[in-house]
């Protein structure tokens, strides 16, 4: 069974969104000119994930869910509210989003500024809403879980944005062939990380529980005698 901090890990390298999953990918490619605006939004996008996805999940065990009713009232327990779930979902990151733009425009002009028309578009980024849906499909067991989970998910997103933009700081002054500039040098770039964080993907989070010795023995006898067998059938 996976731990929390398997769920937090995992979330940050080996399921990143955007090396993995690829969501999220307009607000990635058009912010990430430098790197101050890509840590803004990357801060941006790890606040709204942490909120709205453990939000989410409390509506879909407690309000949304086939049964989710039944702690309100028994008669209730055959109520099924799921199929609003997209909907509640949506308004949720749409309320967030709103709190967040009000927030930057009041403390950061600069960046509010900077970020544009990609900050209140945080309510349509896949990401978000991916990690509402993941959240939804993998029936996180914990409020624990669910917060590990949605924080690693912002993470990992801010991590890939602002290593991206550090990069294309950087290549501004390489000399890139005319039809690859902009776009398209960015997306052979972030091929070539998805490909390095594709190595994470090998870490063994969980360990295989354990067989006991007489376990273990019958096995190994069971295999002996399919082998044995298996080369009588040969001989013959």
């Amino acid at each position: 069974m996976e731990t929390t901090l398997d769920i937090f890990v995992k979330a940050i390298f080996s399921e990143n969104m955007i090396f993995t999953y690829f969501l999220g990918m307009c607000s990635y490619l058009a912010v990430s000119k430098t790197v101050k605006t890509a840590v803004g939004l990357g801060a941006a996008v790890i606040f709204v994930l942490v909120v709205t996805v453990p939000i989410n999940w409390l509506l879909e065990n407690y309000l949304l869910k086939a049964g989710a009713l039944e702690w309100l009232n028994p008669a209730w327990k055959e109520i099924d509210l799921s199929f609003i779930s997209f909907i509640m979902f949506i308004a949720v990151v749409a309320s967030i989003v709103q709190l967040v733009e009000m927030i930057v425009e009041k403390f950061s002009p600069a960046l509010y500024g900077a970020l544009g028309i990609f900050l209140p578009l945080i309510a349509v980024n896949c990401s978000i809403l991916g990690g509402a849906l993941f959240m939804q499909e993998r029936q996180y067991s914990t409020f624990m879980d669910v917060t590990a989970f949605s924080m690693g998910s912002g993470i990992g997103w801010a991590i890939a944005i602002v290593l991206i933009a550090g990069i294309r700081e950087k290549i501004r002054y390489s000399h890139i062939p005319a039809p690859l500039k902009g776009l398209g040098i960015t997306f052979i770039l972030t091929g070539l990380m998805g490909i390095a964080f594709m190595s994470f993907s090998g870490i063994k989070y969980v360990d295989e529980p354990k067989k006991d010795k007489k376990e273990a023995t019958t096995e190994t006898a069971s295999n002996k005698v399919a082998e044995l067998s298996t080369s009588n059938k040969i001989a013959k």
